[in-house]
């Protein structure tokens, strides 16, 4: 991590995959990506969009299987990149969660950066867990991403869909869901100043 500026950045290869992330948290939502998989490429975007984290995203692997070992991988990668650029965690407000509407679905997202992964992801359709969304993103894989992500990263993460019809807008909404709770929880407190949000005295 560099001293000066909340910056991540890592590179993972294997014979599935090979995936690079670059990860500013006090950017302004300057976004790169391409995993060569366009629905997951719109997540991702979004991602870094709304959480205002400057991204950059390049992924290849074995696509012509199906798209599980790229976007996991990938969730990987971002995951470790935003645990480095997290550093010691001084100063941030820890826990950030939001709500996002979108059109007929709504969902809500929570996170505490504890440094224990957890994950839970509940209130997705059931009828949607062969959907395809745009014929390359599997709507299954939404619970590999967050997982993936919370676990490599070493937050606890809570994702809920309330309600929703449409898969794309149910997907969409959760990764806004949780791009806005990171960008809350990982926004620096002028109250906490160099110290750990913990009683414990580290995170």
């Amino acid at each position: 991590m560099n001293a000066a500026a909340r910056t991540g950045r890592v590179e993972r290869e294997t014979k599935e995959s090979t995936v690079s992330v670059e990860l500013d948290l006090d950017g302004s939502g300057r976004v790169e990506v391409d995993t060569t998989v366009p629905f997951y490429d719109h997540m991702l975007h979004s991602l870094g969009t709304h959480a205002a984290f400057d991204l950059k995203v390049r992924a290849r692997g074995d696509t012509h299987i199906d798209a599980h070992h790229t976007v996991e991988d990938t969730a990987i990668v971002l995951g470790q990149a935003l645990r480095e650029a997290l550093g010691g965690k001084a100063g941030i407000r820890r826990f950030g969660d939001a709500w996002i509407p979108m059109d007929e679905t709504l969902a809500h997202a929570a996170v505490d950066v504890s440094g224990r992964p957890y994950c839970v992801l509940s209130g997705e359709p059931e009828q949607y867990n062969t959907f395809t969304v745009g014929n390359n993103y599997p709507f299954v894989l939404n619970r590999h991403v967050f997982e993936s992500l919370a676990f490599h990263a070493g937050i606890n993460l809570h994702v809920r869909v309330m309600y929703g019809r449409d898969p794309h807008h149910i997907t969409e909404a959760q990764y806004k869901a949780v791009a806005r709770a990171l960008r809350g929880a990982v926004e620096t407190d002028p109250r906490f100043a160099e110290t750990v949000p913990s009683t414990k005295g580290s995170l």
